[in-house]
């Protein structure tokens, strides 16, 4: 989402490098026919369906409520018209959605996640795409955090626990291959 490459967002990242990463894995899913599912945040009036979540992070407040420029998805990942783009209010995309019925009902057993932040909804997401059984695979330079430090910590956890943490050219490779 915008809110995560505006240099005026409390959330910008240092570098739009995984955001370039990220369209090169979504056209390489799209090229091979694989399912594309994109998420963003949006909060009704005052934050209403936030929660806690919202209270201990006001920025989401203060960027997602009722939509707005922030909450757009950044052009480079824009959704097709035949791609699902889900709603959420928390970390991981998995949560208050339909993403864990969508997928079994489509026969999927592993997700590609990338996106921001890997601290916040690349873990969650990965965490609950396990605790869902699903194979979470990471994709290393298509995910970024507002520092390095948390990124690279994160990144070391899921690989231990949660999810594979693939290359790009890897995670292309992967959606090359037959199904």
């Amino acid at each position: 989402m915008r809110a995560y490459f505006d240099p005026a967002s409390p959330l910008c990242l240092p570098s739009s490098a995984c955001l370039d990463a990220a369209a090169r894995v979504i056209g390489a899913a799209r090229a091979h026919g694989v399912p594309v599912v994109h998420t963003r945040v949006a909060y009704g009036p005052d934050g209403v369906d936030g929660g806690v979540f919202v209270r201990k992070v006001p920025a989401l407040r203060q960027l997602f409520d009722g939509g707005g420029k922030l909450g757009e998805l950044m052009p480079e990942v824009a959704p097709t018209a035949a791609e699902l783009v889900l709603v959420k209010q928390y970390a991981s995309a998995f949560f208050g959605t339909s993403l864990a019925s969508t997928l079994l009902a489509q026969g999927i057993d592993t997700v590609v996640l990338v996106g921001v932040s890997t601290s916040g909804c690349i873990r969650a997401t990965a965490v609950d795409a396990i605790q869902h059984g699903f194979i979470p695979l990471v994709v290393r330079e298509a995910v970024g955090d507002r520092a390095s430090e948390p990124h690279e910590a994160n990144l070391f956890d899921l690989q231990a626990k949660y999810a594979e943490v693939v290359s790009e050219s890897a995670a292309i490779s992967y959606l090359k291959e037959d199904r």
